[in-house]
């Protein structure tokens, strides 16, 4: 099969030739349909996080199944399914207690270290990213990197609620749970960022300030839901988000993965309220905040993947999006074929898109 092999930061991604195996007792074997460009891709190929050479990247997916191995009762040969890399095991602490996104035990739904590979080229392993590997006509997942969804929804669609849409929208619905009436800031338009400004109009926040330098991308936040914008570009984003709410908004979120924007993101809140950091923020950097305003009760947290139990989350917004409440179609700002990642990965860089969708058929 084609696939997007990554060999190492900073290079661009090369369109190889993959060998993928067969699907063993709970695995299944995907044909890709849609993946999308997701903005953590980026972070692995400019070097800010780690991670192994030769592999192939991509984790936003879905897709029709192929064929199942022998003890897989979930999924059948052409079942409509979205790829989630909250991969879970099922019967860790963090599962049994309701957090399967924080699975403590991926072991259990990967190949042994030794084993034959599920991704191989010439008899040398290649790397699976988040247990997923998208950038490929073809994925050999566990099965409980999967959910079984409708096929009313378009895969194009479906392929963003697999990451970009659940870490948006579950930050604000599951990790900060905002109240109907809350004032809310999002920082970056990108796809995460949009859908948290989706998610807290779901919510019925009643003041959404979105926050970005490219005014096409705060022209797409006003339309998705956002009440007010501010361009970060020309003017001190907390100063102007002080000055719409009367001293701050209840929560928060930071959407893009940069130091600076995280602690603008705690500046802006008011006493009581919450900071949810969403983004990758590289390696090794330290988030500096001011520690008296810890006395007035403001709180900064992260949001791993939306807090997702997404077998239950993603036919939930899929609801959103036939019901007309989550708008998937626009935030799909341009499709593409495979060969054209790269160039997705630079309009990303140039504020050009909210997602680009490489599509398969």
């Amino acid at each position: 099969m084609k696939a997007a092999v990554f060999h190492g930061p900073k290079q661009p991604l090369s369109i190889e030739d993959v060998e993928i195996d067969k699907p063993r007792e709970r695995e299944v074997l995907v044909r890709t349909v849609a993946s999308g460009v997701c903005h953590s891709d980026l972070h692995f190929v400019d070097g800010y996080y780690p991670f192994p050479a030769p592999a192939v990247l991509g984790h936003e997916a879905a897709g029709i199944v192929e064929a199942v191995g022998s003890e897989v009762t979930y999924v059948k040969a052409g079942d409509h399914v979205i790829c989630c890399l909250s991969v879970f095991c099922g019967y860790c602490a963090d599962c049994m207690s309701g957090h399967p996104n924080r699975c403590t035990n991926k072991p259990a739904v990967q190949r042994a270290k030794g084993d034959t590979p599920r991704l191989s080229q010439k008899g040398k392993i290649i790397r699976q990213f988040a247990d997923l590997s998208t950038y490929a006509q073809n994925m050999l997942v566990h099965e409980n990197a999967l959910v079984k969804i409708t096929h009313e929804i378009p895969l194009d669609r479906a392929a963003l609620i697999g990451c970009g849409v659940t870490t948006g929208v579950g930050a604000v619905l599951n990790t900060a749970r905002i109240e109907p009436g809350s004032t809310v800031a999002v920082f970056g338009c990108g796809g995460v960022g949009l859908s948290a400004i989706q998610g807290a109009r779901i919510a019925g926040a009643r003041q959404i300030i979105a926050i970005d330098q490219f005014e096409n991308k705060l022209a797409m936040g006003k339309k998705l839901g956002a009440t007010h914008t501010v361009d970060a570009a020309h003017s001190d984003a907390v100063e102007a988000i002080r000055e719409l709410t009367g001293g701050g908004v209840d929560y928060s979120f930071e959407a893009v993965g940069v130091k600076k924007l995280a602690e603008q993101c705690f500046d802006c809140i008011k006493p009581g309220g919450t900071a949810t950091i969403i983004g990758m923020i590289p390696v090794g950097q330290k988030v500096e905040i001011d520690g008296a305003k810890l006395l007035t009760e403001r709180k900064m947290q992260g949001s791993n993947m939306g807090s997702n139990r997404f077998r239950v989350d993603m036919p939930r917004y899929i609801d959103f999006y036939l019901q007309g409440r989550l708008n998937l179609d626009d935030m799909i700002s341009k499709r593409g074929k495979l060969e054209d990642v790269n160039d997705a990965f630079t309009a990303m860089k140039n504020g050009e898109v909210a997602r680009t969708v490489l599509m398969f058929e």
